[in-house]
């Protein structure tokens, strides 16, 4: 017992990698052996290898097992080291689960895939954001930075990566070069707005200065810290502290306005404001406007002009970015049909 027992201390001391490939040349080769050494109980590979398998793992189901003494030399040798072995490589891959699975709770990854987005700062407004992204794309691959213990929210493809965002280290572990957006909300737990912007436009200036083609949204609290940013490519700003109170003055002029924004803003709710590539036939706004509303849906802006309808008969810019507002099962059923190229 004690040699058995220094034996397995040695093979949780040995290499993953070397354990791995000892188990499986164990496992090879006493399914040839078995089958040479006793052909007639065991005709083909096949039958040592399930005999193997199911020594080694202790099931034992007794449908095959060796009748000569050279047969069963080979099955003491599976019993003393192969079950302990395949024992250890077991506990090895469960150890291994666990750590990963340990790692991405404490936020401890290197993000190795790319097109994905990247969130910085953890609030409730990051929570509807990933809410709204997942509402928007089913498989859409997120990575969430925060300072936090422990990860706010983890799924399959929603990932957390602990670690200050102003450090180049950090962005690159969230492999911020190969992202396909990445999206800073204000800390809200600092004292003061100049506070806050100071830190937005510090985790900013870091990504562009590894990252400048990136497409980057960020929100600040207020506007006259636009400037601040001149020299950071930023490609579009979400003034926290202006939406709010511009939204709050116009729904107490005019009724129903918020359900006006609610409707656009979420996926959930309403008609919803969708991105369509241009149709090579168009050749002006009217045409592309005439196309669309037939099929029920409404040409309102290209890129953020929203005069569409005072230039109708204006040339279609060959790089054009048509913004249209329908619902969900109209936008499925243009694209479906192949109006839109």
């Amino acid at each position: 017992m004690a040699i058995l027992r220094k034996l397995l201390l040695k093979m949780v001391r040995v290499n993953n990698y070397v354990l791995f490939i000892s188990s499986a040349v164990l496992v090879l080769f006493t399914s040839f052996l078995i089958v040479v050494v006793e052909n007639q109980t065991f005709p083909t590979f096949f039958d040592g290898f399930w005999w193997v398998m199911t020594t080694v793992t202790t099931v034992g189901y007794g449908d095959y097992f060796p009748v000569t003494a050279a047969g069963r030399i080979i099955a003491i040798v599976l019993y003393i080291v192969g079950i302990g072995l395949i024992g250890v490589v077991i506990g090895k891959i469960i150890d291994g689960l666990a750590v990963f699975r340990k790692k991405r709770l404490e936020g401890d990854i290197v993000f190795k895939g790319s097109g994905h987005f990247i969130i910085i700062g953890w609030s409730q407004k990051a929570q509807f954001a990933v809410k709204e992204m997942v509402e928007t794309e089913e498989n859409v691959e997120i990575v969430i930075i925060d300072e936090l213990p422990e990860a706010p929210i983890l799924t399959e493809n929603i990932h957390y990566l602990k670690g200050n965002a102003s450090e180049e280290e950090t962005l690159l572990n969230a492999n911020v070069k190969e992202a396909r957006s990445v999206l800073i909300f204000a800390e809200d737990q600092l004292s003061n707005d100049q506070l806050i912007d100071g830190k937005t436009l510090l985790i900013a200036s870091t990504i562009e200065s590894l990252s400048s083609h990136v497409h980057t949204v960020v929100e600040i609290m207020e506007e006259r810290h636009i400037k601040n940013f001149k020299h950071v490519n930023v490609d579009e700003f979400i003034i926290s502290n202006e939406t709010i109170s511009s939204l709050a003055v116009r729904s107490a002029f005019r009724k129903g306005v918020s359900g006006i924004y609610g409707q656009l803003l979420r996926r959930s709710v309403g008609d919803d404001l969708y991105h369509v590539p241009v149709n090579k036939n168009w050749r002006t706004y009217r045409d592309a406007f005439q196309a669309l509303i037939s099929q029920g849906a409404t040409l309102i802006a290209d890129r953020n002009d929203l005069t569409i309808n005072r230039k109708l008969d204006h040339d279609l810019p060959e790089h054009a970015e048509l913004y249209v507002v329908c619902d969900k099962h109209t936008y499925e059923k243009i694209m479906k049909a192949g109006a839109i190229l």
